[in-house]
């Protein structure tokens, strides 16, 4: 919880839904920061120790394969469910574990990889990121041709897309910025900067966000060079799976995105937005979320005697993942997890997806 990643803004928005509930989330992390201070000025307790929380938690919701392992083996007999965020990060390894009763995927690639896992499929659910429409308000109508353009993404770097974004721009007339960790530039309300831009280069969470305010929206990372945003491949592209994911994961090439930067049309991006506002609202994520807590809940209550499945699950756990738990466990010492990420990445640079 210390910088703004997806995951932990989804856990801070979450959070903070449940609380205005009436339910009391509690939050775990090994690595607090500028979003658990957040979280902690709404009430909602954050602790690093799992063993420290204020209560015992009723339900456990799991984002990355460490922590959510630390907190259920912290809490015997309490069940959870964990949510994968990227079909490709070894943070969003799906643990197996008894007590783990759904998997909760943001897009159907990421089920891909809960399938590939071997999780069995009634025990997986589908439950896109969910925007905050409150905070993230609509801009005034685009103008019929782009001026401004941005890119939102704490992984743009001279190492990754931004190159090949500049060059398009220069191309195409526009000035361009970049928000992102990666460069120096976080931001920390997005939503009071986002409808200054006509054009925003993003993917993931951030790219829902930038269409729920009305800009138009192209995909792009450090992947590959995606398409706009259009009201007619938005539904493919909401699906998200590895048959519509290989289709964006174009070259980074300044001509590939100046041909996507060409097809900008104000009106479309206006209809983009709407049904995003339709489909994308927190509340309705958080909605279907509590169900899915019920429903492990319930299940969890009608079945018993797992001990001996989950001592030896557990024990399994420990001896697969020794060198990843330690790996996980160095990156939170301060200066080494950055030292740690430029040597993976010098001996094993990112390719994009064929």
């Amino acid at each position: 919880m210390a910088e703004r990643s997806g995951t932990t803004l989804y856990v801070r928005d979450l959070a903070e839904r449940l609380l205005a509930r009436g339910d009391t989330p509690l939050v775990y992390t090994p690595q607090p920061g500028e979003v658990a201070r957040e979280l902690e000025q709404a009430g909602v307790d954050v602790v690093t120790d799992p063993r420290k929380l204020s209560t015992t938690p009723d339900l456990i919701h799991g984002h990355h394969e460490i922590p959510t392992m630390e907190a259920l083996l912290s809490f015997p007999g309490v069940p959870g469910l964990f949510v994968c965020h990227d079909p490709k990060h070894h943070s969003d390894i799906p643990p197996a574990f008894p007590r783990i009763r759904r998997y909760v995927a943001v897009d159907y690639y990421c089920r891909e990889r809960f399938v590939a896992h071997g999780i069995a499929e009634e025990r997986i659910r589908v439950v896109p990121n969910g925007v905050d429409l409150r905070r993230f308000q609509p801009r005034p109508p685009l103008p019929e041709r782009p001026r401004r353009a941005l890119v939102f993404s704490n992984h743009a770097s001279e190492q990754t897309h931004l190159p090949a974004v500049r060059e398009a721009c220069v191309q195409a007339g526009l000035s361009l910025d970049v928000i992102g960790a990666a460069t120096g530039t976080p931001c920390a309300r997005p939503e009071t900067v986002l409808g200054q831009y006509d054009l925003v280069f993003a993917t993931g969470r951030s790219a829902v966000e930038a269409a729920a305010v009305g800009t138009a929206v192209i995909l792009c990372d450090g992947r590959g060079a995606g398409p706009l945003a259009t009201s007619d491949n938005l539904d493919a592209l909401r699906r998200l799976d590895s048959r519509t994911r290989h289709r964006w994961h174009q070259p980074l090439r300044g001509d590939v995105i100046l041909r996507e930067i060409a097809r900008y049309d104000a009106r479309d991006a206006a209809e983009v937005s709407r049904r995003v506002r339709q489909w994308a609202d927190l509340d309705g994520v958080v909605q279907q979320l509590v169900a899915i807590y019920h429903d492990v809940l319930s299940e969890h209550a009608a079945t018993r005697g797992l001990a001996a499945e989950e001592t030896a699950a557990a024990a399994a756990y420990r001896r697969s993942s020794r060198s990843r738990r330690l790996r996980y466990r160095l990156k939170l010492v301060p200066g080494l997890g950055g030292w740690l990420l430029a040597v993976k990445q010098k001996v094993a640079p990112y390719r994009p997806e064929a």
